[in-house]
């Protein structure tokens, strides 16, 4: 299982959301879960990846502008971002980028 979103060739769209959360739960993690769930279902998402320590960084990839507006605009969507400016995120920042090249390395020998 990789852990990387299996994106296609070049060129595609990133969108990078950055943040730092605010104590306790509150919700967020069935909130999380949903809307990763929402998306897969979006036209034009191709992937997602996600990390957290101090910060969290989430990156979902796209097909177009298009379709990060359209996700930005989905019901659903706008609903946790109300509730992530109320209860979840102290901060956060969006970038959105064009993904013009892409490579894979694994370090680790075949067996």
């Amino acid at each position: 299982m990789t852990l990387f979103a299996d994106t296609p060739k070049p060129p595609y769209y990133a969108v990078i959301f950055t943040s730092v959360r605010t104590e306790g739960d509150n919700g967020y993690n069935e909130m999380a879960n949903q809307m990763i769930q929402l998306a897969q279902q979006q036209p034009g998402f191709l992937g997602l990846e996600s990390a957290r320590e101090n910060i969290g960084i989430t990156v979902s990839y796209w097909s177009s502008l298009e379709s990060i507006e359209n996700w930005k605009a989905n019901s659903e969507h706008m609903e946790a971002q109300k509730m992530g400016r109320k209860l979840w995120y102290e901060s956060f920042k969006v970038r959105i980028s064009k993904v013009e090249r892409d490579y894979a390395v694994n370090t680790k020998p075949s067996t």
